[in-house]
């Protein structure tokens, strides 16, 4: 059985999607392993993980504006609002959605569907600097 782990650290432009399948990828690849699983975790409560369409960036346009409706910034409802009017909402979002994935290992490589991309989403308006860390086990 190996494992292997690593840290790393993505800077975002704001609110939208970052795709990040490469770094992991790469985990992959360095970890040694043939068969297994990558998991992936982001160390944050105002934004997510996603396994998503990458062959068609509207398609993360779309989910983006379907969140807008469904987590509006600024709701009077929210008490929590210390930074800023996209705070509170920023951490529903991320609560209904993903901080971690695991993804399977198969010969070697992150298996993933022809259409699929792993993506940071940031869900705050301003960038922010997020770690993320991808953890690889597995039999080589």
């Amino acid at each position: 059985m190996r494992f292997h782990q690593a840290q790393h650290s993505f800077s975002t432009d704001g609110r939208g999607t970052l795709e990040i399948t490469e770094t992991v990828a790469g985990e992959v690849r360095r970890a040694g392993v043939r068969n297994g699983l990558c998991h992936v975790f982001l160390h944050h409560t105002s934004a997510s993980l996603m396994l998503c369409e990458n062959a068609d960036p509207s398609v993360r346009r779309d989910l983006e504006r379907y969140f807008s409706r469904l987590v509006t910034d600024g709701d009077p409802l929210f008490e929590h609002r210390l930074e800023g009017d996209d705070d509170m909402a920023a951490h529903i979002r991320s609560v209904l959605t993903h901080n971690d994935l695991t993804l399977p290992v198969r010969n070697g490589r992150l298996a993933l569907g022809t259409w699929q991309g792993v993506y940071l989403w940031e869900h705050r308006y301003q960038g922010h600097r997020r770690q993320v860390t991808v953890s690889v086990q597995g039999v080589d």
